[in-house]
């Protein structure tokens, strides 16, 4: 049965044919008073890989779980592929696929029968060969027989991906999806996400690994105090936010930086033998000319140098920071 709600959805203005996924005046309250979301708005394209980034208790579960059908909101309304989450619950629900972070499944069940039965619960028939294939992707076809109680922390959340795959969703949430994975499996997944998107499928991943982000998302969104606080194309967050470090590799090490060199954004690192310059990309002059030429008028030398683009960590550090 659909999650009951007291309130009459609004309709979405901007809720466009292109959109997966579209979230409109989105709040969650809890009995005791504690506001998981509020005021979400949000729209997810349809075939991208959207990262959905926040620190604990940020309100990402909570929102998947509502899109899903899971947990009730308490005001706002969402759609999926155009239908109403609440009022065609069922047909929404057989569009999304979910990927939880618990590692809940039925213990004393081969994985070839738990996907088998999770197909036939949206009520698609029999597929043997589309299981196989789904159980080779994730690498999980010698284990076919297996009971998911013998299997390994990482092999039981593969299982859970190949469960939300096999009523061919259109639309997949993937919550902390390569948590307690190894690193060779979790690249594994990555490719195994960019074949399904080269299908079609929309994909929302939440993530603790910022390289996850990093590596795989279109778009980014973060989340912090239960409200969005950024939503922005990969590529131009790094642009714009994104900021470069020199770093100089000093002939002889210092102990402080010199007064003379106050008016630059400067750190010592390496006990002292690195001096780190920090510097906007976008700004119309980044000042590293007239810092070269202050150490050549101090004499201070350098044996070396190289720059450092300033990661998706970083910046994530940075939003959340402002935004708390």
């Amino acid at each position: 049965m659909p999650p009951d709600s007291d309130e009459k959805p609004a309709r979405i203005a901007n809720n466009s044919p292109e959109s997966a996924i579209s979230v409109s005046k989105l709040s969650k309250i809890y009995a005791g008073g504690h506001a998981a979301l509020t005021d979400i708005d949000l729209e997810i394209r349809k075939g991208e890989i959207f990262a959905l980034l926040g620190p604990n208790g940020a309100g990402k579960t909570t929102l998947i779980s509502i899109i899903c059908g899971i947990v009730s909101p308490t005001s706002g309304r969402i759609t999926a592929g155009g239908d109403d989450v609440i009022r065609d619950y069922r047909k929404t629900r057989t569009k999304i696929g979910l990927v939880p972070q618990e590692l809940t499944t039925d213990a004393f069940e081969t994985v070839w029968n738990t996907v088998s039965f999770s197909r036939g619960l949206f009520g698609k028939k029999p597929d043997p060969a589309f299981i196989e294939r789904t159980l080779r992707d994730l690498s999980l076809w010698d284990r076919k027989d297996s009971k998911i109680i013998t299997l390994s922390g990482g092999m039981k959340r593969r299982v859970l991906i190949a469960k939300a795959l096999s009523h061919e969703p259109e639309i997949l949430f993937l919550d902390e999806p390569t948590a307690g994975v190894d690193v060779e499996l979790r690249r594994g997944m990555w490719d195994m996400v960019r074949k399904l998107q080269e299908t079609g499928v929309t994909i929302i991943l939440t993530t603790h690994y910022i390289e996850e982000a990093e590596e795989m998302a279109d778009r980014i969104g973060v989340i912090n105090g239960g409200r969005i606080v950024l939503v922005e194309d990969k590529a131009a967050l790094m642009k714009k936010l994104g900021k470069k470090e020199l770093r100089l590799h000093l002939h002889h090490p210092m102990q402080t930086i010199p007064a003379d060199l106050s008016g630059h954004d400067l750190a010592l690192e390496g006990d002292g033998n690195t001096l780190v310059f920090t510097f906007d990309t976008q700004a119309e002059r980044t000042g590293t000319t007239r810092l070269l030429g202050d150490l050549d008028r101090l004499e201070i030398r350098f044996s070396d140098l190289d720059t450092r683009q300033r990661s998706l960590e970083d910046i994530f550090v940075s939003v959340v920071g402002e935004s708390s």
